[in-house]
C-alpha cells in the first residue's frame, strides 16, 4: 500500500515534482540557516558588541555546522533509505531506517551537547576564539547557551528530511519556519530590550529550535507513509549502516566544511597579526568577523541550492528504485540548471553591490577598514559561485542516485584536499589575501573534478527500455 501511495513520484512530470518538493525544502534550509545569520545581524547592529560580537558568532558557528553534520547525515541517510525502499516496494525496512534513525538522533545529540559542556574553552580556542579576549569572552557565553540547545536543534533538523521522505516537505518547512520566525521576534527584544548580549541571541535560537524539535515529534506520532511501530525503534545493525551509508555524504560535506573552517578561522588569525591594520589589538577581530559575514552570504545561496537538490532526494531515490533512469536523467538536467542560475543570480550581487550586502550587518558602527576589507573579501572569496553551487549540487544527486563512494570522494575533494590545502598553502605567497584566494581555487579544481563525474553519470542514465515498459502500464492503470 505504502508503495502505491508513493507511485505518483514515478508518474508525474519531473518539474512539477521538483517544484512540489524542492520549494518547500529551499524555505525549511534557509529557515535553518537564518537561525544564525538573524544572530549575526542584530548582534552585528548591538553598538555595545559589534564585530567583537560578530567574531564570537563566526567562532562559534562552525560548531553549530558539526551538530548539523550529524543531524544531516542520519536525517539525509534516512530520506535517501525509505525513498529507495519504496520504490522497491519495500515498506518494512523504510518504518525500521525511521524508527533507528529517530534513536541515533537522540542518543548522538546527547553526547555531542555533553562535549561541548565540558570542554568549551578548548573548543572555542581550537576555532580561532582566542583573537583578542574580548572575543574569547563573547564566544564562550553565546557557545555555552547554544550547546545547551544541540539535543533540541539535531531532532528538529535530522527529522525534517524525513518529513519530507514521509510526503509531506510543507510540514517539514512549516516547523523549521515556526522555530525562526520566533528566534527573529525574541532576538530584537533580547538583544536591544533586555541588553541580554550574546546570551540573549542564544537563548532566542535555543527557543526556536525547541518550537521546531516539537513539532516534529508532533508529527512522528502521526505519519502517512511511512508509521514505525515500536519493534521499528529497536536498533538493527544492519539498518542502522545502510541508512548512515547513504547519509555520509552529507555529513562528510558539513563536516569537511567544519575543517575548512576551522584552518580558515586560524589562518586569519595568525596572518591578520601580521598586517600592519589588522595587527593592532583594536582591529585584530575585523577578518575574522568580516570573513563570517561573507560566509553567511555564502550560506544563504548554499541554503538554497542544497534545498533544491535535497529536495529532488525523495524523487530520485523512487526513480531509481523503480528503474525508471530517463526521469532521474531529465531532472538531473533540470537541477543543473536551475543550480547555475542561482549561483549566477548571486555572483552579481557579491561583485556588485557588496556594500550593501555588508551594511545589513552593522558596517556603520565599525571603522572604514571593516567596510574596505568586506568589499575586498566578497568580490574574491566568492568570485566562482556557479561552479560552487553545480559542484554542491552534484554532491547530493550522487548521493540520491545511491553512488556513496562518487559522492563522499568528491565531496571531500572539494572540503577536506582543497579546501583545507589552499586555506593552508595560499597564505604563505599572498599573506590574508591566500585566505580569499582560497575559496575561488578550490571550486575551480573541483569543478573540473565533478564535470567528468557528471559526463559519466549522463551515459549509465541513457538507458530507457524499462522506464517504457513501466510508463505504459501507468497509462493502463489509470484508464
Amino acid at each position: 500500500m505504502e508503495q502505491t501511495a508513493n507511485q505518483f513520484l514515478g508518474q508525474e512530470p519531473v518539474g512539477k515534482l521538483m517544484k512540489k518538493y524542492a520549494v518547500p525544502c529551499i524555505i525549511s534550509l534557509l529557515v535553518g540557516a537564518l537561525y544564525n545569520i538573524v544572530d549575526q545581524i542584530f548582534i552585528a547592529n548591538a553598538s555595545y558588541l559589534g564585530s567583537y560580537g560578530n567574531a564570537a558568532n563566526t567562532v562559534v558557528f562552525p560548531l553549530t555546522v558539526i551538530a548539523l553534520a550529524i543531524a544531516v547525515m542520519i536525517g539525509d541517510g534516512c530520506c535517501a533509505f525509505v525513498s529507495l525502499s519504496l520504490g522497491k516496494g519495500e515498506p518494512d525496512k523504510a518504518k525500521k531506517s525511521v524508527g533507528n534513525s529517530v534513536l541515533m538522533t537522540i542518543v548522538s545529540s546527547i553526547i555531542l551537547c555533553a562535549v561541548y559542556l565540558i570542554f568549551s574553552n578548548g573548543i572555542i580556542a581550537m576555532f580561532g576564539g582566542t583573537v583578542n579576549e574580548e572575543t574569547f569572552r563573547h564566544s564562550k557565553e553565546y557557545f555555552f547557551y547554544i550547546s545547551l540547545g544541540i539535543p533540541f536543534y539535531m531532532f528538529g533538523q535530522a527529522m525534517n528530511p524525513v518529513i519530507r521522505a514521509d510526503g509531506n516537505p510543507k510540514f517539514a518547512m512549516i516547523s523549521t519556519l515556526a522555530g525562526a520566525v520566533l528566534n527573529m521576534i525574541l532576538d530584537p527584544i533580547f538583544i536591544f530590550a533586555f541588553e541580554w548580549g550574546m546570551m540573549g541571541a542564544a537563548v532566542a535560537t535555543v527557543i526556536g529550535q525547541i518550537v521546531t524539535a516539537g513539532l516534529a515529534v508532533w508529527y512522528l506520532c502521526s505519519m502517512k507513509l511511512v508509521k514505525p511501530a515500536k519493534p521499528d525503534f529497536k536498533p538493527e545493525s544492519t539498518i542502522i549502516r545502510k541508512t548512515l551509508t547513504l547519509g555520509l555524504t552529507s555529513f562528510l560535506s558539513q563536516i569537511s566544511l567544519v575543517a575548512a573552517m576551522a584552518a580558515i578561522n586560524n589562518m586569519i588569525r595568525k596572518y591578520g597579526a601580521m598586517d600592519n591594520i589588522f595587527g593592532q589589538e583594536q582591529y585584530a577581530q575585523i577578518p575574522m568577523a568580516v570573513v563570517g559575514i561573507v560566509m553567511k552570504f555564502f550560506q544563504i545561496v548554499i541554503s538554497i541550492v542544497v534545498g533544491m537538490a535535497a529536495g529532488c532526494i525523495p524523487i530520485v531515490g523512487f526513480n531509481m528504485g523503480a528503474g525508471l533512469r530517463l526521469r532521474v536523467r531529465e531532472l538531473f538536467t533540470k537541477l543543473l540548471t536551475a543550480e547555475a542560475t542561482v549561483g549566477a543570480i548571486a555572483l552579481i550581487f557579491v561583485e556588485f553591490f557588496p556594500r550593501q550586502l555588508i551594511g545589513i550587518f552593522g558596517a556603520a558602527n565599525e571603522s572604514s577598514y571593516y567596510t574596505d576589507f568586506a568589499i575586498h573579501a566578497f568580490r574574491i572569496y566568492l568570485c566562482m559561485m556557479i561552479f560552487a553551487c553545480v559542484n554542491k549540487a552534484c554532491f547530493i544527486f550522487l548521493q540520491a542516485m545511491g553512488k556513496a563512494f562518487e559522492s563522499t570522494a568528491l565531496s571531500m575533494i572539494r572540503e577536506i584536499v582543497f579546501g583545507v590545502g589552499f586555506a593552508v598553502i595560499l597564505p604563505l605567497f599572498f599573506g590574508l589575501d591566500g585566505v580569499l584566494y582560497s575559496m575561488p581555487v578550490s571550486d575551480i579544481l573541483t569543478f573540473a573534478v565533478a564535470l567528468f563525474l557528471i559526463i559519466r553519470t549522463y551515459k549509465q542514465l541513457g538507458t530507457g527500455k524499462k522506464e517504457q515498459h513501466i510508463g505504459e502500464l501507468a497509462s493502463a492503470s489509470s484508464h
